[in-house]
This record gives C-alpha cells, sequence and structure tokens, in this order.
C-alpha cells in the first residue's frame, strides 16, 4: 500500500481495531480496502486468585497501553508517519464476565472472567425463570450468584459492564455496549435488539425481593447494533490509551463487541446459515439461526450477532491450552540433546506429523480441561491423558489426540443443533491459532462435524480485525446491512480454502467420541481427587 497508506494514515481515514484475547491484546489498523496496514500487541496471562480467574484493573490499563503503543511504532517504522487522527475506533475483549461497579467508578470486585465456573446456583436459577439457557459464565449469572452469597458490594453497585464495555467507557464515558456482547451479559430480543422485557421485569422482582432498588435498566450497559454511534473519544480518553498525547480526541466509536461478535465478523459469517468456529486458549461455535431452537439446552446459548439476528453457541472454555504445554514439553525434550528448533516449525511439525495418527488415536484419549466446562457440566478441569493397554501409544496419534480434545467438547454441543435440532448450516468457516497450520485443524474439525469447513486467507488477522471492520461499518451502515457491507466491501474477492470431511477421519472421529464420552467418569475422578 506504500505511500497510499501513509496519506491515510496522515489524513486520519484509517480505521483502529483492539481485542482484548485471553492471552494477547492485538492492536490493527486498516485501511479503504480494508487489510491491514499496521499492527500492534501485547502478551498477558490471567491469574487465578482466591479462586478467582481474573485480570488486575492495572494490568488492564497497562496492556492497553502497551498495546497501543506497539501499534504506534509499527505505523512509524513502516510510514515514517505519526498516528495522530483515526475515522474510527472499535474495542473488543472477552465476552461475559463481570465487572460492578460504584456511582464513582471504582470496580467493588475484582474482575471475574468467563473462565470461572462459580455461578452454577445462579445459572440454574435463571435458566428455570426464564426458561431460557443461562451458562455461568453471563454477566447476569455472575450478579444473581453475587447476590445470592449477600456479598457485600451488592448495594453499592452502580452499573455493571464487560471488558469490552469497560474500556469503551473509558474511552467515551458511555455505558454501552453492541447488541453481540450484550446478549452475552442478558437476554436480548432479536425483534426489539434490546434486552427481553419479560425476562427483565422476573429479574427486577428478584432484585426487589433482594432488597435492592435499582432496576435491571439502570444497572446494564445499553445495547446498541453495529453501525450505530456509541459515542467519541474525549480527551480523557484520548489520555488513557494514549499518554504520550498524540491521539487527538473526537474520534467516532462504534459499539463495543465481544469476541464471539468480532469472530463472526472476520469471517462473514453473520448471515442465517453461515457458521464459524473460534479457536484458541477457548473454542466456540456460532451458527446464525431461521428460527428459534425447539427446547431450551443447557449446552447451547441464543446470542446474537452485531447485527441482532439470533445464534446459537456452543462454548468451551479449553481448547489449545493442554495442546500448547504438551508441545512445550516435546520443546523441552529437544532441548536436553541440545537441538533448538523455533516454536513456529515445531507447532507446524507437529500439528502435520498428527495426521499420521490412526484417525480414532489408537486408544489415546485426552482432556484439555484446564477450567471448568459447562457443555459436560463440570465446574473444574484436570488436564488428563489415559488410554488403554493395548493403545497404539505413539507421537501421532498422542497429537492427534490432543487435537481431537481442542474439538471434541464443541462436537458434543453442536451435534445437538445439527443431527438433534436439524438446523442447516451452508458454510463453516473456521480462525483462530487452530487452524494456522494449513489443513490440519480444518481437516480435524471436518471430522469432528462431519462438513465442509473454509478457511480465509485473512483467518490469522482474528478479532482485531474483525472489530476494525465493524468500526469501519460505521460509515456504510445507512446504505447496508452488515452482512451486505462485508459479502459487497469486505469478501467480494477474499479466497478461501475448503477442505470437505474425509469419511476415515469422520468414521475415527465418532468413534474417539465415545471413548471421549464414555471416559467422562474418570475425568470427574480426577477432578475429586486431585485437589
Amino acid at each position: 500500500m506504500g505511500i497510499n497508506a501513509t496519506e491515510q494514515i496522515t489524513n486520519g481515514q484509517t480505521f483502529l481495531g483492539i481485542e482484548f484475547g485471553s492471552t494477547r491484546i492485538k492492536a490493527v489498523l486498516i485501511g479503504d480496502d480494508f487489510s491491514v496496514i499496521a499492527s500492534g500487541s501485547h502478551t498477558w496471562e490471567n491469574h487465578l486468585t482466591d479462586g478467582i480467574w481474573t485480570y488486575p484493573l492495572d494490568e488492564i490499563h497497562e496492556g492497553f497501553r502497551s498495546c497501543y503503543s506497539s501499534l504506534k511504532k509499527d505505523v512509524r517504522d513502516r510510514y515514517g508517519a505519526e498516528l495522530r487522527k483515526l475515522a474510527g475506533i472499535g474495542v473488543s475483549g472477552m465476552m461475559h464476565g463481570y465487572m460492578p461497579f460504584d456511582d464513582k467508578d471504582n470496580l467493588l470486585v475484582p474482575f471475574r472472567t468467563w473462565r470461572n465456573t462459580i455461578t452454577a446456583e445462579a445459572a440454574d436459577m435463571l435458566t428455570k425463570l426464564f426458561n431460557y439457557n443461562i451458562p455461568q459464565r453471563w454477566s447476569i449469572a455472575h450478579l444473581c450468584q453475587a447476590i445470592l452469597n449477600k456479598e457485600s458490594h451488592i448495594g453499592n453497585i452502580s452499573f455493571i459492564t464487560t471488558l469490552a464495555g469497560y474500556i469503551h467507557y473509558r474511552l467515551t464515558g458511555k455505558k454501552a455496549v453492541g447488541v453481540g456482547e450484550a446478549s452475552g451479559m442478558f437476554p436480548i430480543d432479536p425483534a426489539t435488539q434490546d434486552y427481553d422485557k419479560s425476562m427483565e421485569s422476573d429479574f427486577n422482582k428478584f432484585l426487589k425481593k433482594n432488597g435492592i432498588s435499582k432496576n435491571l435498566r439502570e444497572i446494564l450497559p445499553i445495547a446498541l447494533p453495529a453501525g450505530a454511534d456509541a459515542g467519541r473519544l474525549t480527551p480523557e480518553g484520548a489520555a488513557f490509551i494514549d499518554p504520550d498525547g498524540d491521539l487527538e480526541p473526537g474520534i467516532p466509536l462504534c459499539p463495543p463487541e465481544g469476541d464471539a461478535g468480532t469472530g463472526m465478523t472476520a469471517t462473514n459469517s453473520v448471515a442465517v446459515r453461515t457458521a464459524n468456529v473460534s479457536a484458541g486458549t477457548s473454542i466456540f461455535a456460532m451458527v446464525v439461526l431461521e428460527e428459534k431452537l425447539k427446547k431450551v439446552y443447557r449446552e447451547i446459548d441464543l446470542v446474537t450477532t452485531p447485527a441482532g439476528d439470533l445464534v446459537g453457541m456452543v462454548h468451551c472454555n479449553n481448547c489449545t491450552s493442554d495442546l500448547n504445554a504438551w508441545i512445550g514439553i516435546l520443546k523441552e525434550s529437544l532441548g536436553v540433546f541440545g537441538s533448538e528448533v523455533d516454536s513456529d516449525t515445531l507447532y507446524t511439525k507437529l500439528f502435520e506429523y498428527a495426521l499420521r495418527g490412526d484417525s480414532d488415536c489408537g486408544g489415546v484419549v485426552s482432556y484439555n480441561y484446564y477450567s471448568g466446562e459447562g457443555v459436560t457440566d463440570l465446574n473444574e478441569g484436570r488436564p488428563l491423558l489415559a488410554r488403554e493397554q493395548n493403545a497404539r501409544f505413539s507421537l501421532a496419534n498422542l497429537m492427534r489426540a490432543n487435537l481431537y480434545s481442542c474439538v471434541a467438547t464443541l462436537k458434543l454441543g453442536c451435534d445437538i443443533m445439527l443431527k438433534d435440532e436439524g438446523v442447516s448450516v451452508d458454510k463453516v468457516l473456521g480462525h483462530g491459532g487452530l487452524f494456522k497450520t494449513k489443513g490440519v485443524g480444518q481437516s480435524i474439525l471436518a471430522a469432528a462435524l462431519n462438513a465442509p469447513v473454509s478457511v480465509m486467507e485473512t483467518a490469522g488477522e482474528g478479532g482485531a480485525w474483525g472489530m476494525a471492520l465493524l468500526a469501519a461499518y460505521s460509515e456504510f451502515s445507512d446504505k447496508l446491512s452488515l452482512s451486505e457491507f462485508l459479502d459487497k466491501k469486505v469478501f467480494a474477492n477474499m479466497k478461501a480454502t475448503t477442505l470437505s470431511p474425509d469419511p476415515e477421519d469422520v468414521s475415527g472421529f465418532n468413534a474417539y467420541i465415545e471413548k471421549f464420552r464414555s471416559a467422562l467418569a474418570v475425568e470427574k475422578a480426577a477432578i475429586s481427587a486431585l485437589k
């Protein structure tokens, strides 16, 4: 893009997307052709503190500024330009969780992330009350559980929000989230693209019964569809993101979205009968539905696209963490013999070698459960490798079992939609770290779902790019729907590779999943025994 990119940066014609992922905060800058022209990142990790998975507030602030500073440096190094003006900004983060604030904007308890499985009582109560699945990680489940626990901070709550909503509030002073993000806080009525009024009324009765004077509408941020005006960067917000003072205030911001919404956007999966699978630290499948499901399933969340359309979501807390740990052990073993292999090469070779394994992993079964899993009704997790005495225990089968484990729990949930409910899907798109090695994660997901899986050439860009696209969409929202914008403006000439499921792999995965399902009793025993 060369000179054109420099001019766009100087003239403030670029769009910035920032996403707070589980292990990395990433920023991308896109130009008028929607391709990435600069990027920045900051690596971080969650903490297990007093039994709560959290990110301290100071690390959220420092990570945000570090990521933006990294982006500024990349712009300077590539184009010799300073980042001062932008056409739009969008902020995304890990969905769900709980950030309650008082009327002076003090965080009342440490940020409780999506990874926590400490709200079973509340989630069950609300699911029965609403006749609508409320998972443990949803914001409303955390609020309800805190009330049930009679936690001391409850009486001081002024508002609650998510990580993306918090950063957006710091930048604009507006308590708002995108409708997709809102749908992971409290159920959304797709007809109104707002919180469900009947369920809201039921929860207000619960609040009143427990002596809380505020109603739910006062506590939650407003929900806005993609393309809506979500405020502008204030002088205080500009100083918050860029302490150097280079960034100018007044920049428009789009509604902040969750990582599910940015994943749908980044894979052009916002239209009905499309689906995408995002696979990184966690893994989730998003299927845009033509109509509501016939039954309530604890394994399936009903959320929305950034445009407010109903989505069946299967969310699994665990994906690549245990796989990464095994690859780390294998790298360490090479070091014992004086061999140094860079991580990218090691991942690629081991992923590819996994395809040499038996289609059913030869009797090797892996549970990647670092934390609990709602789909399999486990509030805690223990990473576990099990095998039969006569299992074909080879490196290829070990790696294949670890890769299967990444998508096994997802398959259990998706089978309910695709088989039991008969939901139709025209295409499945994959994105995230699991798909980085060409063809490997893609073929395994195709076997798990027994459906063709496509990966676009932009699959590595991820949610930050999707958020930047949502920021750019604000300039087109008066003329095009979000689906039309993505089809006509962004993905019209985008290349994708598609792999159809191999029948032998499908049969092998089905055999593996039966062992996986049967041996869940071993996982449950490990949770009880290994305290």
